[in-house]
């Protein structure tokens, strides 16, 4: 492999004004848990926007600084263990480097647990972007015990090393001196990259000849070579459509008697990290056990574990019920209600549409999703220390077991858990998931988690239905609705997700005091974007269905909904539904709990003990029971169908969600519905 000579990059001049200077770009990397939202937040702070990389569902995050009179722009690239294409993480960070070429590509290193941060790094100094290494957690990797020289590490690798603690502030500005040294041309950059295994640096150099002037820009040639070794499938890919088929033949050949050039690739890398460590590090001498040893013979116990998880849950949703629940009816009572209230005493003269309009459609359905923002806040915060602090990784191992039977990762149990208090943050809670297959099936699944919007319509209509039996029936539909996710999981596992599931890698980091300015602006950066992107969104379904159920007439028994209701009665009528519960059921969409104002309004009657006698004296307990069912299962509110577009960037995937949920409800409750008549009940 080519070794890199000296490198100088200075800014650019843009080429949209003769005045107008780029800002110098610099690319953000490093394995997950290394502290790199920490030094993002704490160079960047408000000055950065967050979305996701475009097609994909991985969040960007892109900011801005100033630093000795130069503007930078800082991109934070995925956390991802190596550039291989095994993950869209990956492939992400290794494109992002080699298209955008970036003045300078920040590595962080956990000096904690240096050898496995280096196998980034040795993959890294390969591509041409000139990279200096940020060694964070040194003080961590102190109080373990270790020495670590930097300056003899900078001179064994070739590049720039910088010790530091992002959490602390400590190092930053050292950091930020050798950037911009290496911006001017002050600082020389002659990195030494890892080779080959001795016994096949001649196949890399024949892989290299027999694609000569086929490698597209802006590849580098040894690295393509060294990528084709390795098997990696997107640059195999493109190197058959650049070759023609003869010259393929003639690569394809040396790889195919070359099969163990993988083991030769790693290899090369290792030995080389070894001489790295063993230059620059001093290790403890056997003996003392440190406190991450300590903490974690209880937090991974597999009994003790779980306890400890029970035990943190079950502080969360304390929380969320004992703080979040009050302020989210405090909302709901004073800011949506109190709004509008006021809109319907200050346009009293206005037309009675234009004030339902503003009301019950703008008000009532996308203002409402104020009053999701306690809960929102809590669960954002008690995942962002726990992730801080280290003890995240614990509880997706001690789960990992029991998500593994769905086809899912330890971390999935966490935001799944929080769908029994909402729906919507089930969904956000997802963004802690790094792979992007579990991610999407925890999203997929998080609406058949029962909410407490779902539970407060069966706390009131099981009892007028069952009786005193409504407590075994309310424990029953929950367990039916746990059982339908478990299978749903393994089902959507086998077939729509069959052959791509991926290794759990999992890191243990040491723990560490959580920085809380890193979790404000999380708290702060989710909690916006949940309220422009779900907002926009929810307001625009709001009115769509307000309007169904006020048009044409302004009576919900002639309205388009009535009659939508009135077409799906067929559907219906396999459980015993009239027309009324299948509306009940539509205007449940905006929010769950609209399945009892529904059923006051088209029964004309209170929605108290009026309407559920009225109730139990028109649909029979075999109706009823289906109807309970299916209103477990059915599909979400608008707000978590507005997140799961957010979250998965795809029409077709929510369109997916919503089907799936759709037919699964309507399905399960023909079964209750069926075995109710077969019971005699």
């Amino acid at each position: 492999m080519t070794t890199h000579q000296e490198f100088l990059a200075p800014p650019q001049a843009s080429t949209e004004g003769p005045t107008e200077v780029r800002p110098v770009l610099v690319a953000l990397t490093g394995q997950p848990n290394v502290g790199k939202s920490t030094l993002f937040n704490l160079l960047t702070g408000l000055n950065q926007h967050v979305g996701n990389w475009p097609g994909k569902t991985v969040e960007r995050k892109d900011g801005a600084f100033s630093y000795n009179g130069t503007d930078y722009r800082l991109v934070d690239l995925p956390g991802t263990y190596s550039l291989t294409a095994n993950s869209a993480e990956e492939v992400i960070t290794r494109e992002f480097i080699i298209r955008e070429q970036p003045d300078v590509v920040v590595a962080l290193a956990d000096a904690a647990i240096l050898e496995r941060s280096l196998y980034l790094v040795a993959e890294l100094i390969t591509l041409p972007a000139p990279v200096v290494v940020g060694l964070n957690m040194i003080d961590v990797a102190e109080q373990e015990g270790m020495k670590i020289e930097p300056e003899v590490l900078e001179a064994a690798l070739g590049a720039p090393v910088v010790p530091m603690t992002a959490t602390k502030n400590v190092g930053v500005q050292d950091l930020l001196e050798v950037v911009d040294q290496i911006v001017k041309g002050k600082k020389t950059y002659a990195p030494k990259p890892p080779q080959i295994r001795a016994d096949h640096q001649e196949v890399m150099a024949e892989i290299e000849c027999l694609i000569a002037g086929c490698v597209p820009e802006p590849y580098p040639q040894d690295w393509v070579a060294l990528k084709l070794l390795e098997g990696d499938r997107e640059i195999t890919r493109m190197m058959r459509d650049c070759l023609e088929d003869e010259q393929w033949e003639q690569v394809h050949e040396v790889l195919r008697e070359h099969d163990d050039a993988l083991v030769a690739v790693a290899g090369g890398r290792y030995e080389w990290i070894g001489r790295m460590v063993r230059a620059a590090v001093t290790r403890p001498k056997t003996g003392p056990i440190g406190l991450t040893e300590r903490l974690d013979r209880w937090a991974t116990h597999p009994f003790w574990g779980l306890l400890i998880l029970a035990g943190i849950m079950g502080l969360t949703f304390w929380l969320t019920f004992a703080i979040g629940t009050p302020l989210q009816d405090f909302l709901d009572t004073y800011v949506v209600g109190g709004s509008a209230d006021l809109v319907q005493t200050g346009l009293s003269g206005a037309p009675a549409w234009l004030v339902g309009l503003i009301a019950d459609g703008v008000i009532g359905g996308a203002g409402a999703m104020i009053t999701f923002l306690p809960i929102l806040l809590i669960f954002f915060a008690v995942m962002g220390i726990l992730e801080d602090v280290g003890y995240m990784a614990r509880a997706a191992y001690v789960m990992d077991s029991f998500m593994h039977l769905m086809g899912l990762h330890g971390k999935s149990f966490l935001p799944l858990f929080l769908g029994f208090g909402c729906n919507v943050p089930a969904v956000l809670g997802a963004r802690v998931i790094e792979s992007r297959r579990a991610r999407l099936l925890t999203i997929l699944l998080a609406p058949l988690v029962p909410c407490t919007a779902r539970m407060t319509v069966i706390a009131f209509l099981a009892p007028a239905f069952f009786g005193a039996a409504a407590p075994l029936v309310s424990w029953g539909l929950v367990l039916v609705a746990l059982m339908v996710l478990a299978l749903s999981g393994v089902l959507i596992s086998k077939t729509i997700f069959r052959g791509q599931r991926a290794a759990f890698i999992m890191e243990l980091p040491l723990y560490h005091v959580p920085n809380w300015r890193t979790i404000g602006l999380l708290v702060w950066q989710r909690s916006l974007s949940f309220l422009k992107k779900a907002g926009t969104i929810i307001l625009v379904i709001s009115i769509i269905v307000w309007a169904l159920s006020m048009l044409p007439t302004g009576d919900v028994e002639t309205s388009y909904l009535a009659a939508i209701g009135r077409f799906l009665m067929p559907v219906g009528q396999l459980m015993g539904f009239d027309w009324r519960l299948m509306v009940a059921l539509l205007t449940s969409f905006i929010a769950k709990e609209n399945v009892i104002a529904t059923l006051g309004v088209i029964f004309d009657v209170a929605e108290g003990a009026g309407l559920a006698e009225t109730l139990a004296s028109t649909f029979s307990i075999p109706t009823a029971l289906a109807f309970l069912v299916v209103q477990m299962l059915f599909i979400p509110c608008a707000g978590t169908v507005a997140v799961v577009k957010q979250e998965t960037d795809s029409w077709g995937w929510t369109a997916f969600s919503v089907g799936f949920l759709l037919v699964v409800s309507l399905l399960v409750g023909v079964i209750a519905f069926w075995l109710g008549n077969l019971l005699g009940l």
